[in-house]
């Protein structure tokens, strides 16, 4: 079997829209009665809650409780699906370049599992969009209650590949320290800086777009298959 691929989703497969989130919090704010800036500020605050603990719905309600703000299930649940439908945009941005680099590694064998940072209102438009029949495992930290570089998160995607994480190859920006985190388990990482440079530090392999990850994995393979017991060929994983 071709080795898995675990993929980061925001900065890795697509653009984090971090500008219309902010936009898009703002426009929330209004429907809820607080000060824009302030709850746009309080999202950046919580953003540990959001990713672990809270849906949309209790995002809103907390936040703008903490605010001063006293919103009815009307307008919490207008500003929720303004959140939500952000969440299908992004996913829906992904790009025909993406899905081509996805549909030849599938093609080629390789599992493919996605380990995200990600609040609800991603998770819950995950399974309507393209991006979603292209891979075997997806794990939200939302959905886990754990968050990149917890090592937990990385056990589990490997789990549910049915995988021991040495075998896997993780692919992301390096946001939140995930490349350490999935190093740190053994897997085989790979930076991507084609939609953000989020970790220049990183001493690892990197590479510019994602068309390029196709030839690095067959080189992997290569090596793979050229070591023998004694033998020091190998690939680093950081």
């Amino acid at each position: 079997m071709s080795r898995p691929v675990i993929f980061d989703l925001f900065h890795t497969l697509i653009q984090g829209a971090d500008e219309e989130r902010d936009r898009v919090v703002g426009e929330m704010a209004v429907m809820v009665g607080v000060a824009p800036a302030a709850l746009v500020a309080a999202y950046h605050a919580s953003w540990r809650d959001r990713l672990v603990r809270w849906d949309v719905e209790e995002t809103v309600r907390i936040l703008a409780g903490r605010l001063g703000g006293t919103p009815t299930n009307e307008q919490v649940a207008r500003a929720g699906e303004h959140r939500r439908a952000l969440g299908r945009r992004v996913l829906d941005s992904v790009s025909t370049a993406t899905l081509d680099v996805l549909d030849a590694l599938r093609g080629n064998g390789h599992p493919l599992a996605l380990i995200s940072n990600a609040t609800s209102d991603t998770a819950e438009a995950w399974s309507r969009s393209r991006l979603a029949h292209r891979f075997d495992v997806a794990v939200f930290s939302c959905d886990v209650g754990l968050a990149k570089p917890d090592r937990a998160i990385y056990h589990t995607a490997a789990e549910r590949l049915g995988v021991a994480p040495a075998e896997c190859v993780y692919v992301g920006d390096g946001a939140d320290g995930e490349l350490a985190g999935a190093a740190a388990v053994g897997m085989t990482v790979f930076r991507t800086m084609e939609h953000n440079d989020t970790d220049p530090s990183w001493g690892g392999r990197a590479f510019a777009a994602l068309d390029d990850l196709p030839a690095l994995l067959c080189e992997l393979a290569s090596l793979s298959s050229a070591a023998t017991p004694d033998s020091r060929v190998g690939w680093p994983t950081g």
